[in-house]
């Protein structure tokens, strides 16, 4: 008799498989690979922290120029891969983070939330926010609190901004929302929301049956409203108001090959038109693919969009 260690339950070709018995089979993203006491193509350092017991994060550091006491703004990030594929620790995200750190002069927190299935949404938007929150535990850390060195010798709290890829970036706007109604430990306050390919669908734009769809529901099965889930669309009536963001300058990054790219548009135009009183900038890449620019940092394009980002983190800091 078949134990259900064979027998698939859930098939999304080329990306996850789930089995009767629970097993989980991943099919896209790349190795796992360790932290690098210095990355030999950019100088960045990096090593793995526990944020909680249940999750953990890699930080970045850059080669330090001025003084060993030098402060940098600090980088919360969230990678992609639709809430149930890839992972902080992944080769892509590693390389893409020492090319951001390097190129913006940032501290970075790239931030292992758990995946879906085996942890329903909405669990990495309560890790990410916690993540979130033990960054501004540094400034007034309560007793018990283990701070983090290179967050308390090189971070500077006045300059905290956010960013993602993909459902990273979905996972940047919720968190921006949540802020603007919640307080952030140590008065820490966003400055930059960093938004690249964000995964937002709805049912106008998206069949019940597309890909992106139908790794909606997979990942939140408890959703009554599909696509139309306030989480995944920005739009809908009952989302909150974009006008409530609580940040002060947002980056949209889209490209012309990507299916998400009109979302993406939408989502700048909407914030743009709604009575949110920061600054909005959308970048659109000609001829580029979904997260074009992680799969490969080096060509020319990739280069050109990773200094658009550098950039609007600089901008956002001053």
């Amino acid at each position: 008799m078949d134990s259900g260690d064979n027998e698939v339950v859930v098939d999304f070709p080329h990306y996850i498989r789930v089995y009767k018995n629970g097993r989980v089979e991943r099919l896209f993203g790349s190795p796992i690979v360790p932290p690098s006491p210095e990355d030999p193509a950019t100088g960045v350092s990096s090593k793995d922290i526990d944020i909680s017991p249940e999750f953990k994060a890699r930080i970045y550091l850059p080669k330090l120029t001025n003084s060993t006491d030098q402060k940098l703004p600090i980088l919360v990030y969230y990678h992609g891969g639709a809430f149930c594929l890839e992972s902080a620790f992944s080769f892509l995200d590693h390389r893409y983070l020492n090319r951001i750190v390097a190129e913006s002069n940032v501290i970075a927190v790239s931030v292992e939330y758990r995946l879906a299935p085996e942890n329903p949404f909405p669990v990495a938007y309560e890790d990410s926010w916690a993540a979130l929150q033990w960054v501004g535990s540094h400034v007034e850390a309560k007793p018990g609190f283990e701070k983090e060195p290179w967050l308390v010798n090189h971070g500077d709290f006045e300059k905290v901004l956010i960013g993602g890829d993909s459902a990273g970036g979905n996972i940047v706007h919720n968190l921006s929302l949540r802020s603007g109604s919640e307080s952030l430990n140590g008065g820490i306050k966003i400055l930059g929301s960093l938004l690249c390919f964000p995964y937002f669908l709805t049912s106008i734009d998206f069949k019940e049956d597309s890909l992106p769809s139908k790794l909606w529901g997979f990942v939140n099965p408890s959703t009554k409203d599909g696509v139309d889930d306030p989480n995944i669309n920005p739009f809908v009536e009952k989302a909150q108001s974009l006008s409530t963001l609580g940040c002060s300058k947002i980056l949209v990054c889209v490209a012309e090959k990507d299916e998400l790219r009109n979302i993406g548009i939408k989502y700048a135009e909407a914030v743009k038109n709604s009575e949110w009183k920061g600054e909005i900038e959308l970048i659109d890449v000609e001829g580029e693919d979904h997260c074009f620019q992680i799969f490969d940092t080096e060509t020319e394009k990739a280069k050109i969009l990773i200094k658009e980002i550098a950039s609007f983190i600089k901008k956002s800091c001053v």
